[in-house]
């Protein structure tokens, strides 16, 4: 529904930043980059800018995500390996004390 109103408008001759920034679509830092982008007739270099902050703004997700998982997955797996030597020495500790009888 959006896209269409923005479709129609720049269809009419509005800017593309005005009806995006009306409907709320894009954060309004992409909007305003749109917007002198459109003015400076360097919009690609603008959505290039855009695209680059966004792009630093997940891998930092990304960074941050896999540091708390991390140290998560280690104790799981641990837990594990720990739980798989328990079940190997279990039966022959129980073996050794029929025999110690």
């Amino acid at each position: 529904e959006a896209l269409a109103d923005v479709q129609e408008s720049v269809k009419r001759g509005e800017p593309l930043a005005a009806p995006l920034a009306r409907h709320e679509v894009f954060p309004p830092m992409v909007t305003h980059m749109m917007a002198v982008g459109e003015e400076t007739g360097a919009l690609d270099a603008m959505l290039g800018k855009v695209a680059d902050f966004y792009d630093q703004e997940v891998d930092d997700s990304v960074s941050a995500l896999t540091s708390l998982i991390e140290p998560l997955l280690i104790v799981v797996m641990g837990v594990g390996v720990g739980g798989i030597l328990i079940s190997l020495y279990l039966p022959m500790f129980s073996i050794a004390n029929l025999i110690q009888r």
